[in-house]
């Protein structure tokens, strides 16, 4: 007898980290992949736009690849797929807001012929030898899914990110009875949303912040800004309804505030009163008690809506004396120095702010530790993956699948590129693949490495200095220079006997190259850099970065 086929799970991003999603699913000759998402970056990737996942062993894969499903729309799960698309085409296949948008990034990126197949829960996708249903879930955008995996070993549950709401904005309660099904049939493996994992109890309903709207709306004597996710339609759809309620236009500011309400709007999962949205440029129009903004930039971020309202940058809205702005998200791990920075200016204003630890402005889209044993009760898997978060979030995932039961050998905390490989009964690691971040910076896709982010980081702490020198093609001798440009490191006018001995030193260490009748620039580069280093690290204890430039002529 051969050796029994096995179905490979394969992470290649959103374990050990926030977003960037992306999972492989293998079995023999087919693969199919849930979700490709981004994440922004961190403090130390200067210049850098967005991080998308390395898709390395998909593209060595190519031809086994059966398509792509989605769990929902937002952008750590559908922000790199037009990178992918780039270089791999797949059919895609998705809820109806979910494909539509996806399908506003595409344009964006101008892919033109994309295979995308809208599909409604309940619906089961064949894709080779997988076979893909989509679960209706509750998630702070609507059509969000929970995905059943049928495969030739067994089922796999992926619940995509989700919460339980039993009073919703839309309808989308979660299908409990669907994950009991499964359970009752036999689950082979569950791969659960670990984002919420260290917070005990049940996260609260999203009716919750419509109260809150509600209350504050009614007493605001102002405008009303609020700064909330472009993809958190629930929420926009809350504060259309408190607008509603208190006979207040809608004004919506920043790109993909206008983006996503416009999709969400056509498509029908918003529902607005005729009228109720005027332009931007028809604030003028009206009271300012009778206006509500809806903006972009509640995690701070410096080129969104609210942080240049903040800081008198943005070119149609200012702010007014009697304004009330609302912060309605939670921060991004990372993002609250830039948060507090940018509530401190709003403050300093005099502008009234109402934020999270303030009200019940923001909850929560993802399931907390009663919300996930509910889940690990009904689907009752043999072998557990938590997903979705830092390790100390899956860690955490970890010992509520124990408390209930659940033996530790068949439990997989798992790291980006590695593989799991089961069988109806066994589960075990397997060899890992390509995984890392791709930086994205400006049109440049991965051309900015781990060199180039050293570099800069050298350049915003140390500086550069320049050194330019010309040199005698015949004999070596020095004609001009050297010439030394500081950028960076001192200011030169209240520096210039630093400068001046610098000149020295570099003219020094090319006379001595004269005298070896050392004539390779390489050398000579050498030579004057590290003469250069060592006299002003012990001058000043700095340590720019040198860029040595020979001319001959």
């Amino acid at each position: 007898m051969g050796k029994p086929n096995k179905l490979k799970i394969i992470p290649l991003g959103g374990l050990g980290e926030v977003g960037k999603n992306i999972t492989l699913m293998e079995f023999k000759d087919d693969i199919i992949v849930i979700d490709c998402g981004m994440t922004f970056p961190e403090d130390e990737m200067l210049g850098v736009d967005i991080v998308i996942p390395d898709i390395t062993y998909l593209l060595k894969n190519k031809e086994k690849i059966r398509g792509m499903v989605l769990t929902h729309g937002h952008e750590d799960h559908i922000g790199a797929i037009p990178y992918a698309l780039k270089k791999i085409n797949m059919p895609i296949y998705g809820t109806r807001l979910t494909l539509g948008l996806l399908e506003n990034k595409l344009k964006e990126h101008k892919l033109g012929k994309v295979d995308l197949n809208t599909v409604k829960h309940g619906d089961k996708v064949k894709l080779g030898s997988f076979e893909v249903e989509f679960i209706k879930t509750g998630h702070s955008i609507p059509d969000s899914s929970a995905l059943a995996i049928h495969t030739p070993v067994g089922t796999v549950v992926h619940t995509g990110d989700f919460k339980i709401d039993y009073t919703p904005i839309s309808g989308d309660v979660t299908d409990l009875h669907k994950f009991a099904e499964l359970g009752s049939k036999g689950v082979l493996a569950l791969m659960a949303d670990s984002t919420n994992a260290e917070r005990p109890g049940y996260t609260m309903s999203e009716s919750t912040v419509g109260d809150t709207f509600r209350e504050l709306f009614g007493s605001a004597k102002g405008r009303i800004i609020v700064a909330t996710f472009a993809s958190n339609v629930h929420r926009v759809q809350q504060i259309i309804n408190a607008a509603e309620l208190n006979n207040r236009k809608v004004v919506l500011s920043g790109r993909s505030m206008l983006n996503t309400t416009t999709v969400a709007y056509e498509l029908g999962y918003l529902h607005v009163q005729d009228g109720t949205f005027i332009d931007i440029d028809d604030m003028d129009k009206y009271r300012d008690d009778q206006l509500v903004l809806i903006t972009t930039g509640s995690q701070g971020e410096p080129m969104s809506a609210l942080t240049r309202i903040a800081f008198s940058e943005h070119r149609k809205i200012s702010l007014l004396p009697d304004d009330l702005v609302i912060l309605s998200a939670s921060p991004i791990p990372g993002n609250e120095k830039t948060i507090s920075r940018v509530i401190n200016k709003l403050i300093e204003n005099g502008t009234e702010v109402i934020y999270e630890s303030l009200a019940e402005v923001h909850v929560s889209g993802h399931a907390r530790q009663e919300e996930l044993k509910l889940i690990h009760t009904l689907v009752k898997p043999k072998f557990f993956i938590p997903v979705h978060g830092e390790y100390r979030h899956l860690k955490s995932h970890v010992n509520i699948a124990k408390s209930l039961g659940m033996d530790e050998k068949d439990i997989f905390i798992m790291e980006n590129g590695q593989t799991l490989e089961l069988t109806r009964n066994k589960a075990n690691f397997g060899p890992s693949v390509t995984s890392g971040n791709i930086l994205v910076d400006g049109l440049g896709v991965g051309d900015v490495g781990n060199i180039v982010l050293r570099d800069r980081k050298h350049l915003s702490e140390d500086g550069l200095i320049v050194v330019v020198v010309t040199m005698s093609k015949q004999d070596g001798k020095i004609i001009a220079g050297p010439d030394i440009i500081s950028r960076g490191f001192v200011y030169v006018r209240e520096s210039e006997d630093l400068m001046d001995e610098a000149r020295v030193i570099v003219s020094k260490a090319l006379q001595e190259c004269e005298k070896k009748k050392i004539t390779d620039w390489a050398t000579l580069k050498v030579q004057t850099r590290d003469a250069l280093r060592g006299f002003l690290y012990q001058k000043i204890k700095r340590n720019p970065m040198i860029l040595p430039i020979i001319m001959e002529v």
